[in-house]
């Protein structure tokens, strides 16, 4: 398993510099403020274009978190309707900078919504994206209209856009929160989607089942080491973490050290 690659989520003007210091292989970054509307920012002095040509120099890789406001799965015309849009923006904006996937929360439905309704807005929104890049729909920790926190909602996304090319970002904390069994997470969303396209590494600060997105440093959450590291070996798919990056340097070790 030593082949993992791996990766942190980071900030900054120069997220390669960073990526350098810490010995990624790839990093994550946002392209835009993730609860923001406007248009697209790129980290480099140089842009685009100088974000690309850093990475490619440094042969780092880059993931693109889509924006935490995106929610095509809503029946609320003024939030899916606009979701479209941005989720296209931040799509074309990967594809500038070279990336290799963009990631996007699975969203969610309004109570009183039958969750088919979510369902088919997916498929609706996937027909008409221009996928530049691979797009992975990433697992949530809350809410009971989710579309893609519980594993029965996951089943039925997947069944409906399962054969799209979207892939499946699975986030370990997300999980955890959300109330999916840890001892054999992978092997079960592997059941599902048939594919992990990409890992988000992350311990939880909150108990199992509790619905809160909140992430620890590896270790010193409530999940159990063992239980991430058995998920990432099953999984065997990069890896990417989101802990608070004051302890990303420990969090790299143990991995490197586990894998």
């Amino acid at each position: 398993m030593g082949n993992i690659a791996i990766g942190s989520h980071v900030g900054g003007d120069d997220p390669i510099a960073s990526a350098k210091a810490l010995g990624l292989d790839h990093i994550q970054v946002f392209l835009a403020d993730p609860q923001g509307w406007k248009g697209s920012v790129f980290p480099h002095a140089d842009g685009a274009a100088g974000l690309k040509a850093s990475a490619e120099a440094a042969n780092i890789g880059i993931y693109v978190h889509a924006r935490y406001i995106i929610n095509v799965a809503t029946t609320n015309n003024k939030v899916r309707i606009p979701s479209r849009k941005l989720l296209q923006v931040d799509v074309d904006a990967a594809a500038e900078v070279g990336a290799k996937a963009v990631i996007v929360h699975g969203g969610h439905v309004t109570d009183g919504d039958d969750p088919q309704a979510g369902i088919d807005n997916w498929v609706k929104a996937l027909a008409q994206l221009d996928m530049k890049v691979p797009v992975l729909i990433e697992n949530t920790a809350g809410g009971k209209n989710s579309m893609a926190r519980r594993l029965e909602s996951i089943k039925g996304l997947w069944g409906a856009i399962g054969d799209t090319g979207v892939g499946f970002c699975l986030d370990t904390c997300h999980a955890h929160a959300g109330g999916i069994d840890m001892a054999a997470l992978a092997d079960t969303i592997l059941g599902i989607t048939g594919r992990i396209d990409l890992i988000h590494c992350n311990d939880s600060r909150d108990a199992f089942d509790s619905g809160a997105d909140r992430h620890a440093n590896l270790g010193e959450g409530s999940i159990g080491m063992d239980n991430i590291i058995n998920c990432l070996k099953t999984a065997n798919a990069p890896v990417v973490l989101e802990t608070p990056f004051e302890g990303v340097a420990a969090d790299l070790e143990i991995l490197r050290k586990s894998l």
